[in-house]
């Protein structure tokens, strides 16, 4: 699934599981974050983490997160607008 053309890749990763408390981002099961996928861009991502958010909705405990990994791979690249 290679994207042509002069738009730049900007990859996004989202992730979630179940946090211990609601006060602080420490995950109670390593081994089962869900691990939903990684995108094209922004707006995809977006998309993905709002499914997955509304399916655990139930559970408050239940986190779901988006990495901007571009930034992780370019730490130099100067953000956009």
């Amino acid at each position: 699934m290679t994207e042509s053309g002069d738009k730049k890749q900007l990859l996004h990763l989202v992730f979630g599981g179940e946090l211990e408390s609601l006060d602080d981002v420490q995950f109670r099961d390593l081994q089962g974050l869900d691990i939903v996928g990684i995108f094209p861009d922004y707006a995809t991502a977006l998309t993905a983490w709002k499914a997955k958010a509304q399916q655990t909705v139930d559970n408050a405990h239940m986190r779901y997160f988006i990495v901007h990994m571009h930034r992780l791979l370019d730490p130099q690249e100067k953000p956009k607008g």
